[in-house]
């Protein structure tokens, strides 16, 4: 009898506790708000952004210190008519609103607080350039204001919601006047280990915008002040030869080290001191005079804006243009 009894016990004991070895750890996984490490690493942080909080942007416009919310297309319509010029070919016009969408998406992503309240500003040095409909319509002709207008309108909206992503991540979506015919790996302009997506890459035909090439000329006692304002202990015989001479050239064949008299100094340092519109320079002693000859505009890096308009003039449509600057990245629906 005892032996039916213990039974009957172990019989209702091993009822009850089957649901709850299988139904508890099923319930933890539902509830629990805590990701897993691991889940974080490998796929949250690359493809749960949630685009919807993005749809307005506040921005700082620098000569007022005033932040204004604006919607973001509207903001991408100011952005793309003050960084590109409105003649250019509509594919690259495309490519630049996907590409200002990508960067601004970036800096609201990668906050780091340096606008305070403000996601982006409107300085050009800083951040991307932007004007106010109503200013970039008073620089245009009277003739061409509607249609100009409309063409960066239509190169936005024709866009919405493309950002240019590498594994799942909004890209750090740089990009440049003219490339002088190939552009620059970022380590090579600011150090660090730079970015897989940004590579040295060629670009045809850049030389036909040949207004984006320029001189500049410096007395020998310009040139000295200029470098001494920065390092005290410059000292430089001009009559000895080869006291200025380029040593190395980056990837993207700007200079990437100069000797100057007692200094090495890299070619972005020089760009710099001398206000030069790009590292991509020959440089030469003429009489009392130090002249600079400098191919391209920018730091290099990313778009070419000239090289863009150049390939769609070749046919070439607007994601053609950003898989030709930017390697391995995918465009897609923010």
């Amino acid at each position: 009898m005892k032996k039916i009894y213990l039974y009957l016990i172990a019989l209702i004991f091993i009822c009850f506790a089957i649901p709850i070895i299988f139904t508890r750890p099923f319930e933890s996984r539902k509830t629990s708000n805590k990701i897993p490490e691991n889940i974080i690493e490998n796929n949250i942080a690359e493809s749960t952004y949630d685009y919807k909080n993005y749809n307005s942007i506040k921005l700082l416009h620098k000569k007022t210190n005033k932040i204004e919310e604006v919607d973001l297309d509207e903001y991408l319509w100011g952005v793309v008519s003050a960084e590109m010029p409105a003649s250019f070919e509509k594919e690259a016009l495309k490519a630049q609103a996907v590409v200002a969408r990508t960067y601004t998406i970036y800096k609201i992503v990668n906050n780091d607080g340096k606008h305070k309240d403000a996601d982006i500003c409107d300085d050009s040095t800083c951040c991307q350039a932007w004007i106010s409909k109503e200013d970039r319509l008073a620089k245009w002709d009277d003739d061409e204001k509607e249609s100009n207008w409309n063409k960066i309108v239509d190169a936005v909206n024709s866009t919405q919601g493309k950002i240019i992503t590498y594994k799942g991540k909004p890209i750090n979506a740089f990009f440049h006047s003219n490339s002088g015919g190939k552009t620059e790996a970022p380590v090579d302009v600011w150090g660090g280990t730079g970015y897989p997506y940004l590579q040295a890459v060629a670009t045809a035909g850049e030389d036909a915008y040949s207004q984006y090439s320029s001189n500049a000329s410096f007395s020998k006692k310009e040139f000295e002040e200029k470098i001494k304002k920065e390092h005290s202990d410059f000292k430089i015989n001009f009559k000895e030869k080869d006291c200025i001479k380029i040593e190395e050239y980056t990837d993207g064949n700007r200079v990437k080290t100069i000797k100057i008299g007692n200094l090495e100094l890299s070619g972005v340092e020089v760009r710099n001191l001398f206000g030069l519109r790009s590292a991509n320079f020959k440089v030469e002693i003429n009489g009392d005079n130090i002249e600079f000859e400098v191919v391209g505009y920018g730091h290099g890096v990313g778009m070419s804006q000239t090289g863009a308009d150049s390939l769609a003039k070749e046919g070439e449509n607007y994601e053609d243009i950003i898989h030709h600057y930017y390697t391995n990245v995918e465009i897609v629906d923010m």
